[in-house]
């Protein structure tokens, strides 16, 4: 039997460097980008989870506290699940899983900057459009939000 597990990653362990090599191939690679050291060094205080199928590191996604702005939200950034298994289920799996891990630590909504091509996929987990269309890293982004506390 095929087993789905997601779970928080410590920064610096080998499962985080793994998934610096999956949101590398899925997020950078495509736009001719790579990570910097000062890319990486800032993700130490951000929350890392991934979801492993059959022990292996497949999709992944940070949270990051906007506490200087509004202590109530996380930013959802970075978020890659490896080709072989998008469109499977396990991003959305991933991601209610980070929703309910922050509903349980007190935090009240989501935000995030979607591709375009991503943002049918984040409207059916209950997202919402704010704004206006732009530019991040070259190619078209939507702001999205999410209250969590309607959750609950």
């Amino acid at each position: 039997m095929n087993k789905v597990e997601c779970k928080l990653l410590e920064f610096g362990s080998e499962n985080y460097k793994k998934s610096i090599d999956l949101r590398r191939q899925v997020l950078r690679k495509p736009l001719g980008l790579d990570f910097t050291s000062d890319d990486l060094i800032t993700e130490h205080d951000q929350f890392h989870f991934a979801l492993f199928y059959n022990n292996e590191l497949q999709a992944i996604l940070l949270l990051k506290t906007m506490k200087d702005i509004n202590p109530g939200v996380l930013k959802m950034r970075q978020v890659a699940v490896n080709p072989e298994f998008q469109s499977k289920g396990f991003g959305s799996i991933l991601v209610k899983f980070s929703e309910h891990w922050a509903i349980e630590s007190g935090y009240k909504s989501f935000e995030l900057h979607a591709r375009i091509t991503a943002v049918e996929f984040y409207k059916k987990l209950n997202y919402e459009e704010i704004g206006r269309e732009f530019l991040e890293v070259n190619i078209p982004h939507i702001k999205m939000i999410k209250n969590l506390i309607s959750e609950r």
